[in-house]
């Protein structure tokens, strides 16, 4: 497997504090990779975007800020690789009063890119062919309104249809199975689940509803409103197993599973108890049916059958700190994935769990909280990682340093090109630029697609050198 040595999205660029002169009287400032947590930003400088380690790179914003959203599954095809993409989710705002929060449905189409080589192809025909590459980049990497020949506009088309949400959206999630039905932890203590059909249905049959937000909020009644828990949450998860089977868990340690019944729900009144302090996650295992994980501020993760009872058949101390996210990999269903609020995350093997500890890997590198984690849908040892700190990295647990795979790249490239020392060799890529990152999720039908949601709104990214560990699915 080829690995970028430098694939962080950053550089630096020298501002220019004096009057504006011909682009002949200026020197030629040479750019070097920008490396997070290592580098600091001295006088003059600043952080500039390079969009050439992306196949495709798009940021937009709907108003309020979102704290979570989901992608929804749609019938568009799997394993899709063609630009443009389009696509569906539903998020939920954080708006400064309770009446002015909303569910949002989106459609999202027109999103353009390219793909890239990690190692060029051209790097082989010479200088020229390289500088043609360049050119050609240039030509490409921005969201300009139209392409240079003035042909189709290259930004997303955003539609939008908004419903009534009373209280700021803590979580939302849609049901796998039946992705028009979304769920969502409202600020309020309650619970609601939503059918969103009537709004999918007319995004999909129009270009034009919704589109630049134009559409007004909806009143809508929810399916069902769970007002059991006694406080507020951010805990919930469908199962990808039984289609409706829900889980919520508050911030007083309880959680109450929910059985789909005649079109409705039946919430179990007597929660699931294990925990001695807010439950910040829980996750459905992707391979047994009656099985999930929990993990809490009392910094363990407990795993639970629901057949056996109101406690956890096992729990573990996860973390020096509150364990905020969690993820199961639903390609390799003994390992778990856990953020904390002290920057690290982990990943656990459940089969070798040994004097209460199932950790095999454990990562530092982020220093503010992890706030989303996520396992790739298409490439086992990838994951996705967002944290307080403004960095969206992702990894590949199954890199390690290659003093020869290193030399092969840099006779490539014909480039003196290193690894950096104090960065961990499975760190795949960074990507900033948004502030107060909050959650992920990567795409399931477009390999190598995150979009990630943040204060200052949402980001649609596919990294060039992702696309490597997944299977050529092109035509």
């Amino acid at each position: 497997m080829v690995r970028s040595i430098n694939p962080k999205k950053a550089k630096r660029k020298n501002k220019n504090k004096g009057e504006a002169s011909s682009s002949s009287s200026i020197p030629s400032i040479p750019t070097r990779v920008w490396q997070p947590g290592v580098d600091k930003l001295e006088d003059g400088e600043e952080l500039q975007c390079d969009p050439s380690v992306y196949n495709s790179l798009h940021g937009f914003h709907v108003g309020w800020p979102c704290l979570s959203f989901d992608i929804l599954g749609d019938k568009l095809g799997l394993n899709r690789t063609e630009f443009p993409h389009t696509l569906y989710m539903v998020a939920g705002t954080q708006a400064e009063k309770a009446p002015l929060n909303s569910i949002g449905v989106f459609k999202i189409s027109n999103v353009s890119g390219k793909r890239r080589d990690v190692v060029p192809k051209t790097l082989v025909n010479g200088d020229d062919a390289m500088e043609d590459e360049d050119d050609e980049d240039e030509d490409t990497d921005s969201d300009d309104e139209e392409s240079e020949d003035g042909g189709a506009s290259t930004v997303p088309v955003i539609q939008v249809r908004r419903v009534a949400h009373h209280g700021c959206v803590n979580r939302i999630r849609a049901m796998p199975q039946s992705p028009h039905i979304c769920v969502s932890w409202a600020d309020s203590g309650h619970v609601q689940v939503w059918d969103m059909s009537s709004h999918l249905n007319a995004l999909a049959e129009s270009e034009t509803e919704g589109k630049d937000g134009t559409s007004p909020v909806l009143n809508q009644a929810p399916l069902v409103n769970f007002s059991g828990h006694k406080d507020e949450g951010y805990a919930i998860d469908w199962s990808p197993a039984t289609p409706g089977r829900l889980l919520s868990g508050d911030c007083i340690s309880m959680i109450h599973l929910w059985e789909p019944a005649s079109g409705s729900w039946t919430v179990d009144p007597i929660p699931l108890a294990g925990h001695t302090a807010s439950v910040e996650d829980l996750q459905w295992s992707p391979a047994e049916a009656n099985v999930f994980a929990s993990c809490s501020v009392d910094k363990t993760v407990a795993v639970w059958d629901v057949r056996t009872g109101k406690s956890p058949a096992l729990s573990f101390k996860a973390h020096d700190a509150d364990v905020n996210v969690i993820s199961w990999n639903r390609l390799a269903s003994c390992m778990l994935a856990s953020g904390s609020d002290d920057g690290a995350f982990s990943i656990h093997d459940l089969r070798v769990i040994k004097d209460g500890d199932a950790k095999v890997a454990h990562f530092e590198y982020h220093k503010h909280p992890i706030t989303s984690i996520e396992w790739s849908a298409h490439e086992s040892s990838t994951l996705a990682v967002s944290s307080g700190d403004n960095q969206l990295t992702i990894w590949d647990l199954s890199l390690e340093k290659d003093e020869e795979e290193e030399a092969e790249f840099k006779a490539q490239t014909k480039e003196q090109v290193n690894t950096p020392q104090d960065l961990p060799p499975q760190l795949l890529f960074v990507h900033q630029g948004q502030k107060d990152l909050k959650e992920l999720h990567w795409h399931n039908q477009i390999p190598g697609m995150i979009i990630s949601t943040a204060a200052d709104g949402f980001n649609i990214l596919m990294p060039y050198n992702i696309q490597n560990t997944l299977p050529d699915l092109a035509p």
